[in-house]
């Protein structure tokens, strides 16, 4: 009973340090908000829409204009600009008025009636990655499309079948499933792992901030004595309410993303409730860590920002993790991020069990254990050692 009353004294401490100070409000109530609001609004519509395309079209015939205004009437596309030459469209997409641009020479449609191929060109930045890939699938798909009414229209001229028709423009029918995601969503697949991403960053430098504070004001000595200088019950109390404060936003963030914005999880509610679980002692448990290995307040909050941030890349959501150099995929293993994406991906996202990813659970719960590692290094830096700017 002694214990618990010890932590629970500790803890009373540690909330009325968090009233006072208003970087912990901020970090852990305020910024958070603004983050889902941030990412869940940019990406509400799941797939950027209506990039800005231009058009050089020399032939200017009804062929011509109906590849337009199919290239005009797609989801992720919009015929901006209707450009005199190449030249001038070439000169936009360097000022970045357009993301693409379709050239359309001169005799198009003489040469498809005639059957002589004709050629048709497109072109696109990849400086942004992702309008350029939209945009060159749109203009592709086009072109395509394009060629394919032509030789329909010819073909239905000389009296073939539909079956036909069919069978000579496709001749392999492809049935294509996306798995968890059928909407092909930016938001179902970024927020998910770019909000918890920053959420564990900034765990893991308000865990180690918090130590640092202590031994800035020297109040570390009074910490340890309200728990008979019992390092372990004096981390358990004081992390007791970060943990509380950041479970209740992770879990009102789960539901606003699960329940109101309805993104998929087949996984149940105690594939959700674990993984929050562990993403919160993992992310605490690291920053505690951090600081151990460097009892400064700087320098463990620099590790912190450091490894958080480089996991948000190396977690394996934008780039997969196995198309990496070998050092890179060991590498990997040594952030939570990493783990926690992999859990959430296969137990929540797919509804998998949790046997199938069971190795990145021991990883995350490793990261929580972390700080045992330390512990003693913590608490003689608490007693002996003087802050340094």
């Amino acid at each position: 009973m002694k214990v618990i009353s010890q932590i629970f004294d500790i803890a009373l401490r540690e909330l009325d340090m968090l009233r006072r100070n208003r970087i912990y409000g901020f970090c852990m109530i305020v910024f958070p908000i603004l983050l889902v609001v941030f990412f869940t609004t940019m990406l509400d519509e799941g797939l950027p829409q209506d990039l800005p395309i231009g058009v050089v079209d020399q032939d200017n015939t009804a062929t011509s204009r109906g590849l337009v205004r199919n290239l005009d009437a797609m989801q992720n596309s919009r015929v901006m600009y209707q450009f005199a030459s190449v030249t001038e469209a070439r000169d936009a997409m360097q000022e970045g008025k357009v993301y693409a641009y379709l050239y359309i020479p001169e005799g198009t449609a003489a040469k498809l009636l005639a059957g002589r191929q004709p050629r048709i060109s497109y072109y696109y930045t990849m400086t942004c990655l992702t309008a350029g890939s939209m945009a060159s699938k749109d203009l592709k798909t086009i072109a395509t499309l394009g060629s394919a009414s032509v030789a329909q229209a010819t073909m239905s001229a000389k009296g073939a079948p539909k079956q036909q028709i069919k069978a000579a423009l496709q001749p392999v029918s492809i049935d294509a499933h996306m798995i968890a995601n059928p909407q092909g969503s930016y938001n179902y697949s970024l927020t998910t792992v770019f909000v918890p991403g920053i959420l564990m960053l900034f765990m893991a430098l308000l865990s180690a901030y918090t130590l640092g504070m202590e031994m800035k004001f020297d109040t570390g000595k009074g910490w340890l004595a309200r728990a008979d200088g019992n390092i372990l019950v004096a981390i358990i109390g004081k992390y007791l309410i970060h943990a509380l404060v950041f479970l209740l936003v992770i879990f009102l963030y789960q539901h606003y993303i699960f329940d109101v914005l309805d993104f998929p999880h087949l996984g149940g509610t105690w594939n959700i409730v674990r993984l929050t679980l562990l993403q919160v002692a993992g992310s605490l448990g690291f920053g505690i860590f951090a600081f151990g290995l460097m009892p400064s307040m700087r320098m463990s909050m620099s590790i912190c920002s450091l490894w958080m941030v480089l996991g948000i890349s190396m977690c394996g959501s934008a780039f997969p993790v196995i198309g990496m150099d070998p050092p890179l995929q060991s590498l990997s293993w040594l952030f939570p991020l990493r783990h926690y994406w992999m859990l959430y991906q296969a137990t929540v996202l797919n509804g998998f069990p949790v046997i199938d990813v069971w190795f990145h659970l021991v990883a995350l719960v490793a990261f929580m254990l972390l700080p045992w590692f330390v512990i003693r290094k913590v608490k003689n830096a608490m007693i002996n050692y003087v802050y340094i700017p």
